[in-house]
């Protein structure tokens, strides 16, 4: 699987940690920055991810930063991202299996580098159940379109 990934200076030593881990896996990584821990600002990384998820360059992405909330709020700026923020395997298995979730936020001021390492594992490994979530995930979808009847609002 081709994963991007994206950090701004607060995410940069847990980016590199799990590109070891990706690339351990088998995956193919693409690294859209930033290349240090010198300040810059997360949306300039995170949205190039985000937009090679979009397009279908790369599977899936992870974005990374303090907390990992600013770059979940960037990457679902762009449409087709369903990113979520992960916190331990549960959220990040649920966030695949009921969320069909294509981005992964996490915070390094959050979770530790082997927390971050099994659930980066757990949500790559588990897949999208469908069902009834396919027609939650078709009204998410929906919203981006402004699909006002479909979602019911």
């Amino acid at each position: 699987m081709k994963v991007a990934v994206a950090s701004d200076h607060a995410g940069y030593r847990l980016k590199e940690d799990l590109k070891l881990l990706l690339r351990e896996l088998g995956h193919e990584v693409r690294d859209f920055g930033t290349h240090s821990d010198d300040p810059v600002d997360y949306p300039d990384f995170v949205v190039l991810a985000a937009e090679a998820v979009s397009r279908g360059e790369c599977e899936r992405g992870i974005v990374l930063g303090g907390s990992g909330n600013g770059e979940a709020m960037v990457a679902n700026k762009v449409p087709g991202i369903r990113c979520a923020v992960c916190h331990d395997v549960t959220t990040a298995r649920l966030a695949r299996a009921h969320n069909d979730a294509n981005v992964l936020a996490l915070g390094q001021r959050v979770v530790g580098s082997e927390v971050a390492r099994d659930l980066v594992r757990a949500w790559l490994e588990t897949p999208f159940d469908g069902g009834r979530h396919q027609v939650r995930v078709e009204k998410l979808m929906a919203l981006e379109r402004r699909e006002r009847g479909v979602y019911g609002a």
